[in-house]
């Protein structure tokens, strides 16, 4: 994460905190299906955690989950939480997470197009899990989204400084990386209305 993306993610984790769920029926499918891959031995990696809310959710069903987030406001905010006791908060980007690997899962929910080098993060990632461990991913596409959205809309509120600046992904190009990374994709899917919002759970061969 660049000094510029955690400046933008400082600024706005208070209001980040306070917007609710868009589309609370598709958190809780995303939710499920995540739980549905996890074991009470597993030892967790989440990099881009944000508040903490999924990690909080999901800590429960592992053994170990590790929280990370590049922006302290963030992790400022996740702290303050109630939190089971094997889940810890960390500051920690990306770029430098994987402290206490490798791990059985590594979670990367909404974060894989923020990244400064999705490809390079996506074999530091393959690297750090164990044989056969998993990536849980979510990612947005926004390179599928209509011509107005992603040549007008996205960039004119990017320059007024209401999002951040991301990779314009497709859906081909992002499940290309993970494969060339390593892995094999287990299970894909698209959780409610958003089709540019792409649930990914891959495995290390």
């Amino acid at each position: 994460m660049t000094d510029r993306s955690t400046q933008f993610w400082d600024k706005v984790a208070e209001r980040y905190a306070a917007r609710p769920i868009k589309d609370l029926a598709a958190y809780e499918a995303m939710l499920s299906d995540a739980a549905s891959w996890l074991s009470s031995t597993d030892e967790v990696l989440e990099i881009g955690c944000g508040t903490g809310g999924t990690a909080i959710r999901l800590a429960p069903h592992v053994a170990r989950w590790r929280a990370t987030d590049g922006s302290a406001e963030m992790i400022r905010i996740a702290r303050a939480k109630p939190a089971p006791p094997n889940l810890d908060f960390v500051v920690a980007d990306a770029e430098r997470a994987f402290e206490g690997g490798p791990f059985d899962v590594i979670c990367a929910f909404l974060v894989l197009h923020l990244v400064p080098d999705m490809r390079g993060t996506l074999q530091t990632i393959h690297r750090q899990l164990k044989p056969g461990g998993l990536l849980i991913s979510k990612t947005y596409c926004f390179r599928d989204m209509n011509f107005v959205m992603r040549r007008l809309v996205i960039p004119t509120l990017q320059v007024a400084g209401l999002i951040p600046r991301f990779a314009v992904l497709r859906n081909a190009e992002l499940r290309r990386a993970i494969t060339d990374a390593g892995f094999t994709i287990e299970a894909s899917h698209v959780f409610g209305t958003n089709q540019h919002a792409h649930y990914i759970v891959a495995r290390k061969a």
